[in-house]
C-alpha cells in the first residue's frame, strides 16, 4: 500500500498522531484509538454484510473481533480517486498465533468453534444472490487447470530441472486429484445449496495464524474480509492444513486439534466427510503448479523444487493421517 492512501484518513473523524507501515496495511495512531487502513476490494452489498457479522459478534461472541469504522459521509468504505477502495478498522493490538506451540494451536481452533456458534446471522437473512461456495467446482477448475499443465509441459522442448521433476510426478497427483473429486461426488449430498444456505453459518475465509492474535491473555481474530457461505469445515481444515504441513502430518496433532474443537461445536456427518475430502485432495500440490503456471516461467525460484520435494516426502505421513483421523467415515 502506498504513502499516498494515507490521505483517506483525512476523511474520518480521528486524529492521527503517527502512522506505519504493517503487513500490506497502514496502523494508525489516533487520539481516539488505534486502527488500521487497508484496501478492500468487495462491493457495497459484501461491506454491509461483513459489517453486521462484526457487529453481530461483538455483541454475543466473547472473541475479540476488530470493526469497521464509518467515514464522515456514513460509509463502510472510502473511494480514491483512482477508483481504489480502503477500509478503516479497528486495530488489536497483539502476537500472532504461534504455531509451534501446540497447546496454543488448540485454543485457536476452540476460538474458532466459539466463533462458528455465532456466525449465522440473526434477524437478517442472507439474499438469494450471496453465493454458496462449491468445494466439488472447485475441485474440477483445480483439475482442468493442472490438465492444462501436463499438456503445457508436454509440448516444451526444453525444460528446466523444476519442470522435469515436476512432470514426473504429475500424474499421480492428477490421478489422485480426479480419483477423490469423483469420490466426493458420489456422495450427493454434500452440496446442497439450500440446506446449506438455510444453514447459514458465514466462515471466516482465512483462518490462519496471520489473523488470529493474542492479546491480553485471550485470542483475538481479525481479518474477516474473505468471509464465505461454506461449511464451517473450511476455516478448521485452512487452520489444522498448516500446522500438520509443519508437523510432517502428525496424527496424534490432528486428533488433538480436532478433538478440541468438537468439544466445543461438534461436526456433522456431512461436515466431517467434507472436512476429510479437504484434506484428501492435494491441495498443496496444485498450489505449487498453479504459482509455476501463472508466474515468469524464465526464472523459476529455488524454493519452488524444495516445496515440491517436501510435499512428496510427506505424502505417506499425510496418508496415514487420514488413514487413522478419518479411519470411522
Amino acid at each position: 500500500m502506498n504513502d499516498r492512501a494515507v490521505s483517506i484518513l483525512d476523511q474520518y473523524d480521528i486524529e492521527v498522531v503517527r502512522t506505519k507501515k504493517g503487513r500490506g496495511v497502514i496502523l494508525c495512531e489516533s487520539r481516539q484509538g488505534l486502527y488500521v487502513l487497508t484496501e478492500f476490494t468487495g462491493s457495497k452489498e459484501k461491506a454491509a454484510t461483513l459489517n453486521l457479522l462484526l457487529t453481530q459478534l461483538q455483541e454475543n461472541c466473547a472473541v475479540p473481533v476488530d470493526s469497521i469504522l464509518k467515514n464522515k459521509e456514513g460509509e463502510l468504505f472510502t473511494v480514491d480517486a483512482d477508483g481504489t477502495k480502503y477500509m478503516v478498522k479497528t486495530w488489536l493490538d497483539g502476537r500472532e498465533c504461534n504455531v509451534k506451540d501446540m497447546g496454543e494451536c488448540e485454543r485457536a481452533v476452540c476460538t474458532l468453534a466459539d466463533l462458528h456458534q455465532y456466525m449465522k446471522l440473526e434477524g437478517e437473512p442472507l439474499p438469494d444472490s450471496f453465493p454458496v461456495f462449491s468445494l466439488q467446482k472447485e475441485y474440477e477448475r483445480h483439475n482442468r487447470e493442472l490438465k492444462k499443465v501436463r499438456r503445457f509441459l508436454r509440448e516444451k522442448s526444453q525444460k528446466t530441472e523444476f519442470e522435469l521433476f515436476l512432470n514426473s510426478h504429475l500424474d499421480f497427483f492428477m490421478e489422485q486429484a480426479a480419483e477423490i473429486l469423483e469420490d466426493y461426488k458420489s456422495y450427493g449430498n454434500l452440496e446442497k445449496e439450500e440446506e446449506i444456505r438455510q444453514q447459514g453459518i458465514l466462515c471466516h475465509g482465512d483462518y490462519q495464524h496471520h489473523n488470529i492474535l493474542v492479546t491480553d491473555g485471550q485470542m483475538a481474530v481479525i481479518n474477516f474480509e474473505k468471509f464465505v457461505l461454506d461449511q464451517p469445515s473450511r476455516d478448521l481444515y485452512l487452520f489444522m492444513r498448516k500446522i500438520l504441513e509443519k508437523s510432517n502430518w502428525t496424527v496424534s496433532a490432528g486428533e488433538r486439534l480436532l478433538k478440541a474443537y468438537v468439544q466445543i461445536r461438534p461436526l456433522s456427518a456431512a461436515e466431517r466427510i467434507n472436512l476429510y475430502y479437504r484434506f484428501a485432495y492435494p491441495e498443496k500440490f496444485w498450489k505449487i503448479v498453479n504459482f509455476y503456471y501463472n508466474s515468469a516461467k524464465a526464472w523459476i525460484p529455488g524454493k519452488n523444487m524444495e516445496k515440491l520435494q517436501k510435499v512428496l516426502q510427506q505424502e505417506p505421513a499425510k496418508q496415514q493421517f487420514l488413514d487413522k483421523v478419518f479411519r470411522t467415515l
